[in-house]
């Protein structure tokens, strides 16, 4: 089987149903608009303070009509991220390491692939287009300070509704609060580029150094 075949037998069939869907957003007025921004000044401060976190759930990928889903299993610790997928009825997996200075994909036909860089080691293995470092800020619900400059939309109530950084648009839905940081995080996370999309249901949050 291919590196790609692998991959798909690994994630199965199908995307995952309940994506991000939505809703028609009015403007805020200057006021709200200036108060919600302050608001998320504040949870990214937070945020990057509690640099040890993981999550658990479930995803799905797609790119130029080609899709799958399984589980998740994310684990960060600072500037280190330990990712594996997993599809429970096949019982095959991949795991994704790393940090700044390069990453390692294992579970692959073949044997481990290595690169300086974790986004072209996936597109070239595998065919996915995912942001990984990016994705430690942005599945949070805050801005990458790598990826350059960010345009934010707020629900009425003061939420990031959508963030849209380096050709990325991610949707949030599901904000409920966590231990921690004392933060509220969200549980439904969709990301589209082009043909790339990548959707995440988060079953549960670890923000205090243990398992989910």
């Amino acid at each position: 089987m291919s590196v790609r075949g692998c991959l798909f037998a690994v994630l199965g069939a199908g995307l995952l149903a309940g994506c991000v869907t939505p809703a028609p957003r009015a403007p805020l007025p200057p006021a709200a608009r200036a108060a919600a921004e302050a608001q998320q000044q504040a949870r990214e401060t937070a945020l990057a303070r509690a640099a040890d976190w993981g999550l658990q759930g479930r995803v799905a990928l797609a790119n130029d009509g080609r899709g799958g889903s399984g589980r998740i299993d994310w684990r960060q610790t600072g500037a280190a991220y330990a990712v594996a997928l997993s599809a429970p009825v096949t019982r095959q997996s991949w795991r994704l390491q790393g940090d700044a200075d390069g990453a390692r994909l294992d579970g692959l036909e073949g044997g481990p692939r290595v690169g300086d860089d974790a986004v072209q080691l996936l597109r070239e293995t595998t065919g996915w287009d995912i942001p990984v470092i990016a994705l430690a800020a942005w599945v949070r619900g805050a801005r990458a300070p790598q990826a350059g400059p960010a345009q934010l939309q707020f629900t009425a109530d003061g939420r990031l509704a959508q963030l849209q950084q380096d050709g990325w648009t991610l949707e949030y839905g599901d904000w409920r609060p966590q231990p921690g940081p004392g933060l509220e995080l969200p549980m439904r996370i969709s990301a589209e580029r082009g043909a790339a999309r990548v959707r995440l249901v988060v079953d549960a949050w670890n923000t205090g150094g243990t398992d989910p």
